[in-house]
C-alpha cells in the first residue's frame, strides 16, 4: 500500500513565487493545530548527554514525552528556571511560583525556509496522536527523517516530515503547496539538531534550509526562535526573541488562534505572549522576568 505514495511530487524544481497572502496565513496557523490536539505530556523524558554532532535515531510516532520540564529553584515567592531557545540562546526566567511554568513543559518552535518556501517547525506534545494517526510512514528520507501522510482527522491536508533528534520529535508540515521530492530531501539533510545537557533542542541549517532569525516576521507575525510552555486545554505561554519588540506587536499565531483570551508584553528583548484565564494571564504578564544571556 505504501508504494502507491512512495514519492509525492508537486511540479518542477523551480520555486513557486506566486503564493499569496492566503497561503502565508494558512502556514502561520499550522502551529496552532498541534496545540488543539495536544495532550498532557506526563513525566519529562530522560535528560540526554550533550553532543556536538547532530543526533540521528530511527523515526517513530510514539508516545514519548515531547517537552522539557526544567528544574525550578525557589527564591522567595518566585521560581527560577534556565531555558534554551532553538537557536542556542540561553535565558533565565523568573516568575511567581503559583504559575508553575516548569510543570507545564517547554517545547521549541522555529520558522524554516526550504528552498525559499516557509514552513513552521513545531514539537507536538503527542506525536502518536498528532502524526501517527496517519497510519504508517510513506517513506524514510534519511535515518532520522520520515514522511508521514496527513492524519485522518482532516485538520491537516498535507504530508508531514517528522524529524527525530535524540528524544525530540519535530514536525514540518508540507502544505499548502507541497515541496518536490528533491526539496523534501534537502530539508531532511539540511536541518540539523543537537540536544543540550539539560534536554533542550538546538537547531542549525545548511544548504537549501534557512532558519528564521530572532525578531524576523512573516505577514506581521513572529516566526523566529520561540519557546512554548503548556498548550492543549490549559494555558499557553510563548516566549519569542524580539530584539525590536514594541507595544502592540502581534503575538505569535499559536497564541492568537486559541479560543482563550490572549495578551502580550515586551520585556528585555523578549515578547511574552499568553493565552489563558484572566487571572493566570494577568500574573504572567505582570510577574514574568526574562534575562537573555
Amino acid at each position: 500500500m505504501a508504494d502507491r505514495f512512495d514519492v509525492i511530487e508537486a511540479g518542477g524544481r523551480r520555486r513557486r513565487r506566486w503564493i499569496g497572502v492566503a497561503v502565508v496565513a494558512a502556514l502561520l496557523v499550522v502551529p496552532a493545530v498541534s496545540l488543539l490536539l495536544s495532550r498532557d505530556p506526563g513525566p519529562p523524558p530522560p535528560v540526554p548527554a550533550s553532543t556536538s554532532r547532530p543526533v540521528a535515531t530511527p523515526v517513530a510516532a510514539d508516545d514519548t514525552p515531547n517537552a522539557v520540564h526544567p528544574r525550578a529553584v525557589r527564591k522567595g515567592g518566585d521560581e527560577v528556571i534556565e531555558v534554551v531557545f532553538p537557536d542556542g540562546r540561553r535565558a533565565e526566567v523568573r516568575y511567581p511560583a503559583e504559575l508553575a511554568l516548569a510543570g507545564l513543559g517547554v517545547r521549541p518552535f522555529q520558522g524554516v525556509w526550504v528552498d525559499g518556501q516557509y514552513r513552521p517547525l513545531t514539537a507536538p506534545y503527542s506525536v502518536a496522536a498528532e502524526v501517527g494517526r496517519g497510519g504508517r510512514p510513506l517513506r524514510t528520507l534519511t535515518p532520522n527523517v520520515a514522511l508521514w501522510p496527513p492524519p485522518p482527522s482532516g485538520v491537516s491536508r498535507g504530508d508531514v516530515l517528522l524529524f527525530t533528534f535524540g528524544p525530540w520529535r519535530v514536525a514540518l508540515p508540507d502544505q499548502p503547496v507541497a515541496l518536490t521530492f528533491e526539496q523534501r530531501l534537502a530539508a531532511a539533510e539540511g536541518l540539523r539538531g543537537t540536544v543540550t545537557e539539560d534536554g533542550y533542542l538546538v537547531l542549525s541549517a545548511r544548504g537549501a534550509v534557512r532558519l528564521a532569525r530572532p525578531g524576523e516576521t512573516l505577514a506581521g507575525l513572529s516566526v523566529g526562535p520561540q519557546l512554548w510552555f503548556g498548550g492543549g486545554a490549559g494555558p499557553l505561554l510563548v516566549f519569542t526573541q524580539a530584539p525590536h519588540c514594541r507595544a502592540g506587536q502581534a503575538a505569535p499565531s499559536a497564541v492568537l488562534s486559541r479560543t482563550q483570551p490572549s495578551g502580550a508584553v515586551c520585556r528585555d528583548g523578549v515578547q511574552i505572549a499568553v493565552s489563558s484565564s484572566e487571572e493566570f494571564r494577568g500574573k504572567a504578564l505582570d510577574g514574568i522576568r526574562i534575562t537573555l544571556k
